[in-house]
């Protein structure tokens, strides 16, 4: 027993209750429940973020399932939040990459294993700047260089399931004609941080205040008037408008494939480019019969031949018939040799007096599709990357083609979910945009529609009107306003007629480009480092505290 200097036993000392703001734990960061529960909200917070996605299209979810992102995280030690992340990560993206699954169920799960690991360094980072005041704005910001990062590492990068494309048609769409996608993707995420802000307020607020309504009330004003202007604050946002009234009439074609899977294009050579030029013939019958306005030019998908028409002399010649029967430029997709051992996927401009001309290659390519990173290795362990076949030879240059009375944005495909691309193409002087797109391999899944979503994206940043071509669907025409105006069903040929306005304004974001992503890029870094310096230090101070 201790005694004190009288001889009379000394009393117990008081338990000390270690301080809720430590490097490690910010001020009210107590989780309700434990590890379980923080498990629960990762797990959670992923789904509901799937949610947000097309084709079910919640958008509103997207800013609570990053809210229960953050707080699974935020309080814990850096070891932890990293792979809470990750489990958060995964159950996100396992439901919204499930399109992959026709490739093959371990493609799948290696796609959402690599793209996870993205997620728990963010959230290592989360977890670091929940430690400094205005935590929500930082880590807002965080979700911009994850997002940057997986769409440039590796292999070119993969910019699928971006926050921003969750929001084709809502609240937060117009601020993407203020700073793109990025601007978009920051709005969503630092509403779902002051919501995060908000559900931790409440929880302080009970503690503290122990049933006294008005300091709650008080507590909770500020982070519910952020999350609330945050999306309301997007109607103020300048888009340009309406440019005299100029229009242009722009043909759709979707004619179908006849196989599924991972080899759409069918065993008999030639059906696919029957498919589409039939339909071309067909749309020439409808406007001479009156069924259909004329068009000004025509809009093939990509692979709408499947024979490269530079070396084939009845596919030439079949396109060159179509093309003539419809009687104004047509824009064929067609996959044409560059050598005996390349290939480009190539947006082609044929016009009926003069054949084949102009034409733009697709820039970004898709990994293990059109190209095969680190090929002799990865040939040998699977059987199935032999499909690619030729490699692909990537473009140099712009999407702007001259057809008729207009000059119109290609992109290709896969391009659409890069902004650079887009960007580029647009400042080249492309308006319509036109996406001509292959989803055959991908049809009936989440895919098509998630694709679509980020054409509703790009007409509002850049404020054009986007025509997207599919061979079996989802084939669309959207407003610059990003309302899809006409789209088709999938697995069925169709084709249309529409009138588009004719848009050469450009948005603040076309004219910024990338300085808003770059500039919320540096402010999540430097939030990152300020929260790791503080944290040393104070581990400094506490060592000295303890030589003392």
């Amino acid at each position: 027993m201790v005694q004190d200097k009288t001889g009379a036993p000394a009393a117990a000392p008081a338990a000390v209750t270690p301080p809720e703001t430590t490097a490690a734990t910010p001020r009210g960061a107590a989780f309700p429940g434990g590890l379980p529960a923080r498990v629960a909200a990762a797990v959670a917070g992923g789904l509901a973020l799937f949610l947000a996605f097309p084709p079910i299209s919640l958008w509103f979810l997207a800013p609570l399932g990053i809210a229960l992102l953050t707080l699974s995280v935020r309080g814990v030690r850096l070891r932890r939040a990293l792979w809470l992340g990750y489990v958060g990560g995964a159950a996100f993206l396992l439901p919204t990459l499930a399109w992959v699954r026709p490739i093959g169920y371990d493609a799948w799960a290696g796609l959402v294993a690599i793209e996870s690991l993205y997620y728990a360094v963010m959230s290592v980072g989360v977890a670091l700047v929940c430690r400094l005041r205005w935590w929500p704005l930082w880590a807002a910001c965080l979700w911009v260089p994850t997002e940057w990062a997986r769409g440039a590492f590796p292999f070119g990068g993969f910019p699928w399931a971006r926050v921003g494309f969750s929001q084709g048609e809502s609240v937060f769409t117009p601020y993407a004609a203020l700073g793109g996608v990025p601007l978009v993707t920051f709005a969503v995420a630092l509403c779902g941080t002051l919501i995060a802000l908000t559900l931790a307020s409440v929880r302080r607020g009970q503690a503290r205040d122990a049933g006294r309504s008005r300091g709650l009330t008080r507590l909770l004003a500020l982070p519910v008037a952020g999350a609330l202007a945050v999306p309301l604050l997007a109607y103020a946002v300048q888009r340009p408008g309406g440019e005299g009234g100029r229009t242009v009439n722009v043909g759709i074609v979707q004619g179908n494939v006849p196989g599924r899977g991972m080899t759409p294009m069918g065993d008999e050579p030639a059906v696919v480019l029957r498919n589409h030029t039939g339909k071309l013939h067909e749309m020439a019958q409808a406007v001479r019969e009156g069924k259909l306005p004329r068009p000004d030019l025509v809009a093939l998908p990509e692979n709408s031949t499947d024979i490269d028409p530079y070396r084939d002399a009845y596919a030439n010649a079949t396109i060159d018939a179509a093309v003539k029967d419809v009687g104004v430029p047509v824009l064929v997709g067609a996959v044409v040799a560059i050598g005996d051992e390349h290939r480009a996927t190539r947006s082609l401009v044929w016009d009926p007096a003069t054949g084949p001309g102009a034409f733009y290659d697709k820039q970004k390519l898709v990994p293990f599709g059109e190209f095969t990173p680190m090929k002799d290795i990865v040939l040998k362990l699977f059987q199935r990357a032999n499909l690619v076949g030729r490699q692909s030879v990537a473009g140099d240059r712009d999407g702007d083609l001259r057809m008729g009375p207009v000059t119109v944005g290609a992109v290709n495909c896969y391009e659409v979910a890069f902004d650079g691309v887009v960007r580029g193409t647009v400042r080249a002087g492309g308006s319509p945009l036109v996406v001509q797109t292959n989803n055959a391999t991908y049809a009936l899944t989440n895919l098509p529609p998630q694709q679509l979503a980020m054409s509703q994206l790009r007409a509002v940043e850049h404020n054009r009107p986007v025509i997207t071509a599919a061979t079996t669907g989802i084939s669309a025409y959207v407003t610059p306003d990003g309302h899809v105006a006409w789209e088709t069903r999938e697995l069925v040929p169709d084709m249309n007629v529409v009138t588009v306005p004719v848009r050469t304004e450009l948005t603040i974001a076309t004219r910024v480009g990338a300085a808003p992503e770059w500039a919320l890029i540096a402010l999540g870094a430097g939030a990152v480092a300020a929260a790791f310096w503080q944290g040393r230090r104070r581990r400094g101070e506490l060592a000295e505290g303890g030589d003392s």
